[in-house]
């Protein structure tokens, strides 16, 4: 198959969809590689790299789609790509489409194959995401810290305090792959940190595995509102597979937070968990609601490109891989997983959580994958 690597164009989008080592293992298999030019570097990847190991570079685009049968990215595709797309071609990458009408809309009309990393299951674990949840949940507290800082027009406080002050209190609302990254990072820095949840088996497992300035809250809306008087730092880490994050704070809650505390919504590609939450970039990742700052960069792995590449290619590799051996249509009616991660097919809605956000038609895959 012949596999189109096209460079990120989100803005402060750094990643890259495949190494130099993900491209030879490809180009092993037999596949062709194609890499637009200047794709890599971001991440520490020069073109001449992948020329190595036998993949074609190519300057433009459209030249990457087309060329390829299947496309790898990092992020979903912006508006200036959609028209790059075509029918019957694969697309492989972070779609996050309960949060994006339009997009969806977009894939639809397309026809191509759009598999998402992000709702990839096995043994009711997501993979795919998980490296990028690990880096996203310990950059929530790195960035969390950053604009407390009075000159970045937080409160002025200290995450870890020192002899005789307390620390900072931080609420990470959500104990998923997101949630105890950031509670770990947090509880190293010395703060006391709370992780709300609604799965007491995860909480029990919480409890275990987390320092001893991490406590444990079964999470409802009332635990909530009770908590935010006394956080410094809020996490949003809530996720449900595929569908579009609960708002669980809502704007007249932020009345109960103090001037200058922040709020990280690492939610925020599926919609965000705090009901002010809005897409931000690197480039201008803060805003002010009601004196509280909410930092909702959509991208946050993008800013430690060559860590996030890394973990990210080491878990997408197999599955692309697979994907490319397969095909789009073998690929649901063999692999479970990958069925999982089809979102769109052929013009047809096929992951339930996109289909309810919009009111959308669900065409099940289970019964795509039968008629395969």
């Amino acid at each position: 198959m012949k596999i189109g690597v096209p460079t990120e164009i989100k803005p402060q989008e750094n990643r890259v969809a495949l190494t130099p080592a993900g491209a030879e293992r490809l180009a092993h298999a037999g596949h062709q590689v194609f890499v637009q030019s200047g794709a890599g570097v971001g991440s520490g990847f020069p073109d001449e790299t992948y020329q190595r190991v036998g993949a074609r570079i190519l300057a433009k685009a459209a030249e990457v789609f087309g060329e390829a049968e299947m496309i790898v990215k990092v992020k979903e595709p912006l508006a200036s790509e959609w028209p790059l797309l075509r029918k019957g071609q694969i697309l492989f990458t972070y779609l996050h489409l309960a949060a994006a009408r339009e997009l969806t809309e977009a894939l639809v009309k397309t026809g191509a194959y759009c598999f998402a990393y992000e709702t990839l299951e096995v043994n009711n674990e997501l993979p795919l995401l998980t490296p990028m949840s690990e880096v996203a949940g310990r950059m929530a507290i790195q960035a969390g810290a950053k604009y407390l800082e009075k000159a970045h027009g937080g409160s002025g406080i200290l995450l870890g305090g020192v002899p005789g002050v307390k620390p900072a209190k931080v609420l990470v609302i959500g104990g998923g792959v997101v949630g105890i990254n950031a509670a770990r990072m947090a509880a190293g820095l010395g703060a006391d940190v709370t992780v709300l949840d609604t799965n007491l088996h995860r909480l029990r497992y919480l409890d275990e595995v987390l320092p001893r300035n991490c406590h444990t809250v079964y999470s409802t809306p009332l635990a909530i509102r009770d908590l935010l008087p006394s956080a410094d730092l809020l996490v949003g880490a809530v996720l449900i597979p595929g569908a579009a994050a609960p708002k669980l704070v809502r704007r007249e809650d932020l009345k109960r937070m103090n001037p200058g505390s922040v709020i990280v919504d690492v939610a925020v590609d599926q919609g965000g968990c705090v009901e002010t939450c809005k897409p931000t970039t690197h480039a201008d990742p803060v805003f002010t609601v009601d004196g509280v700052l909410h930092y909702c960069v959509a991208n946050m792995p993008g800013a430690v490109p060559r860590t996030s590449t890394l973990a990210l290619t080491n878990a997408t590799l197999s599955w692309t891989l697979q994907l490319a051996e397969l095909g789009a249509e073998r690929a649901v009616a063999r692999s479970r997983p990958l069925a999982k991660a089809a979102n769109v097919l052929a013009g047809k809605i096929t992951c339930k959580g996109v289909a309810e956000a919009f009111g959308m038609k669900l065409d099940p895959v289970e019964e795509l994958a039968a008629r395969s």
